[in-house]
């Protein structure tokens, strides 16, 4: 099965993550340092929609300018494409297989894609 993982190596909760992914049997994982290589607005719409969740769950409000730029309450196409502008506003990790996609927190949620 092929992985990939939208990941911050700074993140305790995305460093787990991708242990558990690294450690699955007959995983190939694919790492993306997001903040490096931000995802396309496009893009994180489709991980979004494959999750289940709306762009507003995926926002990353800890550390960031997020509330006092009224993200959480903004439409959909505003948020992805801030998070698009500046991916320091994406929750992590996205984790995507086979299977579907999850924002992985806590961490094990990533099992229900596996």
């Amino acid at each position: 099965m092929k992985a990939t993982i939208w990941h911050n190596p700074k993140c305790g909760t995305s460093r787990k993550t991708l242990a558990i992914l690294e450690e699955a049997p007959d995983v190939d994982v694919t790492v993306i340092e997001y903040l490096k290589n931000p995802p396309t607005a496009a893009r994180l719409e489709q991980l979004y929609k494959d999750a289940g969740i709306s762009p507003q769950q995926g926002l990353r409000l800890r550390g960031t300018d997020a509330e006092e730029r009224g993200l959480p309450d903004a439409d959909d196409a505003t948020v992805l494409a801030a998070m698009a502008a500046e991916p320091a506003l994406i929750e992590r990790p996205l984790v995507e297989t086979d299977k579907g996609a999850r924002l992985c927190r806590p961490q094990d949620k990533v099992h229900e894609i596996l």
